[in-house]
């Protein structure tokens, strides 16, 4: 099997560290990966590492789209060595592990080619002897270390999200999941210079693509894990992912982590004039794909009018149908891919009164949505137009309450203060189960979300 680059879990590379990201528990990870990049006849012809641009200074990207273009996958090394080849300086990142009480500790940067692309490649080099950490340990030497207070609160919230991935696998409490050694380490740096550089930037608009899910099996220390790795998956609940067609580690729980914690929209390709492009190498070749991460970033052009559309919308009016049928029609929209539907009251010819039945959708979804409000309502005919929709930046965000693990959604961008909405479905669920109004469960979710964002 030929694996992407390296999952955090427990890893030993032949370029001269190891990863023991595993727990203290029975299911900790030990992946063997074999991690050797050739660069064929472009060796020894990249520069040095940040030698090829210059510097962004901090706040570089307020009002810009940062693009995460994920065709390999995606690792905290990665997603350092492509923010620093960008052009975030790599003194940021140095700087923000170097407030953390770790010893033996070594930060390389590596000019180096993915096929040939040139780009940056980032290593932490540790010394044995680390001691294995808990997650309350790592948050709550987040808590108190020197670093910027955006910094600490971002790497907190990527660290509790990778965390509470691996207790939901393992079915432990969070308080009793275990990093070992070096892994507890090179998790640290690869989340703590992630945070950094994204803070750095400070692109409140962070597109991904859709994560290509790797398949196949992985060894680790006590036994097989299918890959995508459980932690991987359970850190992407509720994130688009499609199938990479090969079989490799391309998303790691530590990329995982990220992406579901600094991710504002999915997309295929941002609608965006680019400006910056970096790009940060895996270690393993793969057979159909430059192993990279590109990261760009951009902003609408003057040029492009925001008018342009975005989605569709698809309607028809009807005179002639019953509220119940009504109803299932939308709910047959929405399940057809609508991103909403609506019955509006109107009034027609002759004075009948009559629905206008609406669905809207992205862009291509139109005749889908269209077959089947011609199949499922009473109409002879419907419209379609296209419309520009403008959104607030929106992610979603788990947090722990004594109901269990509840979604939050989250909108922001430059629309006034953040907005905050636990999942009602979840909230629903859990009161169910826990014989509570589900307005307690909402309560304590949002309780929860501020005390976690307060870091």
């Amino acid at each position: 099997m030929s694996h992407g680059h390296p999952h955090e879990h427990g890893h030993s590379h032949e370029h001269g560290h190891s990863h023991e990201h595993g727990h203290s528990h029975e299911h900790g990870h030990s992946h063997e990966h074999d991690h050797s990049h050739e660069h064929g006849h472009h060796a020894g012809a990249a520069r040095a590492p940040e030698a090829h641009r210059s510097a962004l200074e901090r706040g570089a990207g307020r009002g810009a789209t940062l693009f995460l273009d994920t065709f390999s996958g995606i690792a905290g090394d990665m997603t350092i060595a492509a923010l620093v080849d960008l052009g975030v300086p790599f003194e940021v990142v140095r700087r923000a592990v170097a407030a953390l009480p770790l010893e033996g500790v070594e930060l390389e940067l590596e000019a180096t080619f993915a096929g040939a692309i040139g780009a940056t490649r980032f290593d932490v080099r540790c010394a044995s002897g680390q001691g294995e950490r808990s997650f309350g340990e790592i948050d709550r030497m987040l808590a108190g270390a020197p670093l910027d207070d955006a910094v600490r609160a971002l790497a907190r919230r990527i660290f509790r999200s990778l965390a509470e991935a691996e207790s939901e696998v393992h079915r432990i409490a969070i308080e009793e999941v275990h990093f070992h050694e070096v892994g507890a380490v090179d998790a640290l740096v690869d989340i703590v210079g992630a945070a950094a550089c994204f803070t750095h930037l400070g692109a409140e608009d962070v597109a991904v693509t859709p994560l290509p899910m790797g398949r196949g099996t992985v060894e680790c220390r006590h036994g097989i894990l299918p890959l995508p790795a459980p932690a991987t998956v359970a850190c992407l609940r509720g994130l688009p992912t499609v199938d990479a067609g090969i079989e490799a580690e391309l998303v790691t729980p530590t990329g995982a982590a990220i992406v579901a914690t600094v991710a504002t929209r999915f997309t295929a390709w941002p609608a965006f004039a680019p400006e910056r492009i970096g790009w940060g190498a895996g270690t393993r070749r793969l057979a159909d794909r430059p192993n990279a991460l590109r990261v760009v970033l951009g902003r609408a052009p003057d040029a492009q009018p925001r008018e342009q559309p975005t989605h569709e919308i698809v309607e028809t009016n009807v005179d002639d149908m019953t509220g119940e049928l009504a109803a299932h029609v939308i709910e047959a929209l929405l399940g057809a891919g609508a991103l909403d539907a609506w019955a509006s009251p109107v009034i027609m010819k002759k004075g009948r009164p009559a629905l206008v039945i609406s669905a809207l959708g992205p862009l291509g979804a139109g005749e889908r949505l269209a077959e089947v409000m011609l199949e499922e309502s009473s109409s002879l005919g419907v419209r379609r137009y296209g419309v520009a929709r403008l959104e607030r930046p929106r992610r979603v965000e788990l947090v722990s309450t004594r109901f269990g693990v509840i979604p939050v959604k989250v909108s922001g961008g430059p629309y006034g203060p953040p907005q905050m909405k636990p999942e009602f479905d979840a909230c629903a669920r859990a009161a169910r189960d826990a014989g509570v109004p589900v307005r307690e469960v909402l309560s304590e979710a949002l309780a929860a979300f501020s005390q976690a964002a307060r870091g």
